[in-house]
């Protein structure tokens, strides 16, 4: 089976803004996403994961992320059991991204 791949918010950031086709996905809790998120994800809470992969079947290469990381390398394990082949972690979640990425992006 694959594992699920890391990726750093500098990373993402650069392969963002070099216009990469990446499917972003927020599984926090729809409150959550209402504090912060960034521009361009997806929210589909993690509890709704496994019945809504059909969403965004046929996206090549997802990177999920949640507060901290902890929720979305669990995603992330789901969407590799569910047939996807490319799927990220974002490290530290969006609280990295705010602290090491976009400080405009509300901590929480």
């Amino acid at each position: 089976m694959s594992q699920v791949l890391q990726m750093h918010p500098k990373q993402l950031k650069e392969r963002l803004d070099r216009g990469d086709d990446i499917f972003l996905l927020d599984v926090r809790e729809e409150w959550e996403h209402g504090l912060s998120h960034i521009a361009g994800s997806t929210l589909i809470p993690l509890n709704e994961l496994a019945d809504r992969v059909q969403e965004f079947l046929f996206e090549e290469e997802i990177v999920v992320y949640c507060h901290h990381g902890v929720r979305s390398q669990h995603a992330a394990m789901i969407l590799l059991e569910s047939g996807f082949k490319k799927v990220h972690n974002l490290i530290g979640g969006i609280d990295a991204w705010s602290q090491i990425v976009d400080p405009a992006v509300p901590r929480y």
